[in-house]
């Protein structure tokens, strides 16, 4: 991997941790001069993570007004969690199957740190945790297809997450992340994969509670 194109994942990285956390709310205005000075990449890495995030639908350029951060359609977050659903199930089973050792070892770590994120309501640490097990399960089902088409959709529903539920209560979601976590440390793949299921049914949950607010 060339400087450029570190470069570019680590824009990406950032500016797509800015939009997930609101600190670029939805339907605000991106300048690129203001990111280069926030995040201390050049333009090129910049524009580059933009064209990335624009196709995966968290931001859009609109005529006379320029990149902007995509809004949050409630309504069209349950068929994304669909879409979403299917993937999980075959990543979660593939990872379970084709983890290494010392996969199978952190994520039984990440499971009690998760749990103490939750416990000690530190929400940075829970939302790290969370984005680094989708990384390892990315590595472990050896299966870039469906990690790559997934790693978007998981944005958005942290983002959604983050947007609505961050004030609430960590330990459910922390619960049902961390069985995930520890069946497939276990290779015991029905487990993850009902784990996964329980997963984006409290996330189905949470939206339908978000719609009928």
């Amino acid at each position: 991997m060339n400087n450029s194109t570190t470069l570019s994942n680590q824009a990406y990285d950032l500016i797509e941790e800015m939009i997930v956390t609101l600190k670029l709310k939805p339907g605000s205005v991106i300048a690129e001069a203001d990111l280069m000075r926030e995040i201390k990449i050049g333009r090129t890495p910049i524009r580059e993570a933009l064209l990335r995030l624009a196709s995966e639908h968290l931001v859009e350029t609109l005529p006379r007004k320029g990149i902007i951060v995509s809004e949050i359609h409630i309504t069209d977050h349950l068929a994304l969690l669909e879409t979403r659903r299917a993937l999980e199930r075959i990543i979660v089973a593939k990872a379970t199957r084709r983890a290494t050792a010392e996969q199978r070892k952190t994520l039984s770590e990440f499971a009690a740190l998760i749990e103490s994120a939750a416990e000690q309501k530190n929400l940075n640490s829970f939302i790290h945790i969370d984005h680094e097990f989708d990384h390892i399960l990315g590595e472990a089902c050896r299966n870039p297809f469906a990690a790559e088409a997934c790693s978007p959709l998981r944005a958005h529903c942290r983002r959604f997450w983050y947007r609505f539920h961050h004030d609430e209560d960590l330990s459910e979601s922390a619960k049902l992340h961390a069985a995930i976590m520890r069946a497939i440390a276990d290779n015991d793949e029905l487990k993850a994969v009902a784990g996964s299921d329980d997963l984006m049914d409290y996330l189905e949950r949470l939206t339908r509670e978000a719609i009928d607010k």
